[in-house]
C-alpha cells in the first residue's frame, strides 16, 4: 500500500473520501457502538427493574386483595355471632353474596366439611378463603378467579409483560395476564430450585428478556413476571434501531454533503488544470470559469481571478509580441528588399557612371567633343537617377514617423500636372494625353510633393505600359475632393496582388520577371505624401482602364493649414 501511494499521487477527491474514512466514518461508527451498547446496558437495566417492580406490584395487589378480603370475612364472622338459628345465618350470607359479585358462594361448614369442601372447590376457576368461628365452624368464601384477576392486575393492564401467579403448595396456575402456555412452561423449567422468601429476584437465561419471581408466605404463592419479546423490542431493538438509523443517516448526510462540496471544489479545480494545460500549449485566451456557489472557497475564487488576471496580461504581452516580432519580420524583410534593391538597382547607374568616367580619363585614346558631351549626359542622367532612389529611401522614415514637413497652401492642379509632365522622363516616347490642362480648380498642397506624387505616378504608367500604348491624364470633381486619374494600358492585376502594390518594395514584376528598372517604392512613397496633404489614392486593374490610380485632393474652398 505504502508503494502504490509512493508512486501515485491522490486526487483531492480521494484524498477527501479517505480523511472521511478515518476522521468521521470509523470515529462515528465506533461512538454509536458505544452508544449502542450502552443503551443496551441501560435498558437491560430497566427491564431487570420494571420486572422486579412488577412482582412487587403484583405482590401489593396479591396482599390488599388477602387483606380486604379476611377484612371482610372477619367483619362477617363478628355479625354471624348475633345469629343464632342457621336459617337466619344463611339468609344473611345469601344476601351478601348477592350484593358481592366476586363471591360465588358463601357458607358456613364444620372442620370436616372444611378440610373436603377446600380440596374440592379450590382451582384455576376459584379461590377459597376461610376463616374459623368460635364455635369451631368455618366460615368459607368460594371467589371467581376473574373478579381476583381484575383487581390484581388492574393496574397492569396495558403492560405486555407475562405475569403468573402459582400456588407453592401443588404449582397451580391461579391468575395470570397474558398467558401463553409454552412460554409459561419455559418459566417455571427455569425456576430456581431453591426460592427466596418474600423477595425478588432475577433469573433466567437471556439477558435481553429478564425473569423475575416473588415467593411469598401469607399467602403461600409465587409470582413470575416474564419480560417478552416484544417489550424487548420496543424497549432495547427498537432504540438500538433508532440510533443505528441516526447514524446512517449522518454518515449519510455528511457524504452528502461533502460530496456536492467536493464535486463543486473539483469541478473548480479541474477548470484551473484545463486553464494552466491551455496556456503551456500557448492558448493565452483561455479563461477559468469557475461553478461559484456557497460551497466554492474564498481561496478559489481569489485565485481564478487572478489567475484570469495574469492570463490577461500574458495575453497583452503575446499580443505586443506577436506584433513586434511582425516589426521585426517586416524590418527583416525590408533590410532584404532594401539591399536586393540598392545592389540590384544601384549596380546599374553605378556601373555606367564608372564606365563612362573611366572612359574619359583613358589617355592613350582621344576623345572628341561630342562623345565627351554624350559621355557626361549618360554621367548626369545617371547619377540623377541614383539621387532619386536615395530621396526614395530617405523619405521613408520620415513617412513611417509622420515627420514630412509640408507648406500647404492653394496650388493650381493643371500648372501642377504640366510641370510633372516635363519633368518625367518618357525614354520610350509615350503619348501622354493631358485632359487637365484645362482645369482651373485651386488644391490644398505642397507645391514640390505634389508634383513629386504625380511624377512619380506618370513615370510608373509609362514603364507598366504597353508598347505604343499612352497615358492619360484626367480629372473630375466630387463635392470638395478633386479627383485625379492616370491611367495606363496594362494587363489585368490579380485582386490578391493590387492588394500589395502600395506596400515596400512591392512591383508588378518580380525578381524572377523583373522588365523595368526601380525600387519598388514609388506607391508607397506616393501614398504616404498624399495621405500626409489629407488626401487619399485608390489603385483599380480592369478591362476598362487596365491599369488606374485615382488621387482624392481637397479643394481650396476654404483657408486650411496643414502641418
Amino acid at each position: 500500500m505504502a508503494k502504490f501511494f509512493s508512486k501515485r499521487r491522490l486526487k483531492i477527491a480521494e484524498q477527501i473520501i479517505i480523511v472521511i474514512f478515518f476522521a468521521v466514518i470509523i470515529p462515528m461508527t465506533i461512538s454509536g457502538l458505544i452508544i449502542n451498547n450502552i443503551n443496551q446496558q441501560s435498558n437491560r437495566a430497566q427491564l431487570r427493574d420494571a420486572a422486579v417492580m412488577i412482582a412487587n406490584v403484583v405482590s401489593e395487589e396479591v396482599d390488599v386483595f388477602e387483606n380486604s378480603i379476611n377484612n371482610e370475612l372477619n367483619q362477617i364472622s363478628k355479625t354471624l355471632e348475633y345469629y343464632n338459628s342457621p336459617e337466619k345465618t344463611d339468609e344473611y350470607l345469601k344476601t351478601i353474596s348477592e350484593n358481592l359479585a366476586f363471591y360465588n358462594e358463601l357458607r358456613v361448614i364444620s372442620e370436616q366439611e372444611f378440610k373436603k369442601y377446600y380440596n374440592y372447590k379450590s382451582n384455576d376457576e376459584t379461590a377459597v378463603f376461610s376463616k374459623e368461628l368460635a364455635n369451631g365452624k368455618y366460615l368459607v368464601a368460594v371467589l371467581d378467579m376473574k373478579n381476583l384477576k381484575v383487581d390484581i392486575f388492574k393496574t397492569l393492564s396495558q403492560d405486555k409483560r407475562q405475569i403468573y401467579v402459582i400456588s407453592n403448595d401443588d404449582g397451580h396456575l391461579i391468575s395470570s395476564i397474558n398467558y401463553e402456555k409454552e412460554v409459561f412452561e419455559s418459566s417455571i423449567a427455569q425456576l430456581p430450585k431453591e426460592l427466596k422468601q418474600d423477595s425478588t429476584v432475577i433469573f433466567g437465561d437471556i439477558k435481553n428478556q429478564p425473569l423475575a419471581y416473588h415467593k411469598k408466605t401469607n399467602p403461600d404463592i409465587t409470582i413470575i413476571v416474564n419480560t417478552t419479546e416484544d417489550v424487548t423490542k420496543n424497549a432495547i431493538d427498537y432504540n438500538r434501531d433508532k440510533i443505528l438509523l441516526s447514524i446512517i443517516l449522518t454518515v449519510l448526510t455528511v457524504f452528502f454533503v461533502v460530496g456536492l462540496y467536493t464535486s463543486y471544489l473539483y469541478i473548480n479545480i479541474r477548470q484551473l488544470f484545463k486553464a494552466i494545460i491551455a496556456i503551456s500549449k500557448g492558448n493565452y485566451e483561455r479563461r477559468i470559469r469557475l461553478l461559484t456557489n456557497i460551497f466554492t472557497p474564498f481561496e478559489i475564487v481569489f485565485l481564478g481571478n487572478e489567475f484570469n488576471r495574469m492570463v490577461s496580461q500574458i495575453h497583452k504581452s503575446y499580443i505586443q509580441l506577436k506584433k513586434k516580432n511582425k516589426e521585426l519580420k517586416q524590418l527583416n524583410e525590408f533590410r532584404s528588399n532594401m539591399i536586393d534593391t540598392v545592389s540590384h538597382e544601384f549596380r546599374t547607374p553605378l556601373t555606367s557612371i564608372q564606365g563612362y568616367t573611366s572612359r574619359l580619363l583613358r589617355q592613350d585614346i582621344e576623345i572628341d567633343e561630342d562623345t565627351k558631351q554624350k559621355s557626361l549626359k549618360i554621367i548626369k542622367k545617371q547619377a540623377e537617377r541614383l539621387k532619386r532612389m536615395i530621396e526614395d529611401l530617405l523619405v521613408i522614415p520620415d513617412i513611417e514617423g509622420a515627420r514630412l514637413n509640408f507648406d500647404v497652401k492653394p496650388v493650381s492642379i493643371s500648372s501642377i500636372i504640366e510641370n510633372s509632365v516635363t519633368l518625367v522622363k518618357n525614354d520610350a516616347k509615350k503619348e501622354i494625353i493631358n485632359n487637365i490642362s484645362d482645369c482651373e480648380a485651386l488644391i490644398f498642397a505642397d507645391n514640390d510633393r505634389i508634383e513629386q506624387v504625380f511624377v512619380n505616378l506618370i513615370e510608373n504608367a509609362i514603364k507598366y505600359s504597353k508598347d505604343d500604348s499612352e497615358i492619360t491624364l484626367d480629372y473630375e470633381l466630387r463635392e470638395n475632393k478633386l479627383v485625379v486619374s492616370v491611367k495606363n494600358d496594362y494587363d489585368i492585376i490579380p485582386r490578391e496582388k493590387l492588394k500589395t502594390l502600395f506596400d515596400k518594395f512591392t512591383r508588378i514584376d518580380d525578381s524572377t520577371t523583373r522588365t523595368t528598372r526601380g525600387t519598388g517604392l514609388g506607391l508607397y512613397i506616393v501614398k504616404g505624401l498624399v495621405e500626409a496633404m489629407n488626401g487619399e489614392i485608390r489603385i483599380y486593374s480592369n478591362e476598362e482602364c487596365g491599369f488606374c490610380v485615382k488621387v482624392y485632393l481637397p479643394l481650396a474652398i476654404e483657408e486650411k493649414v496643414y502641418i
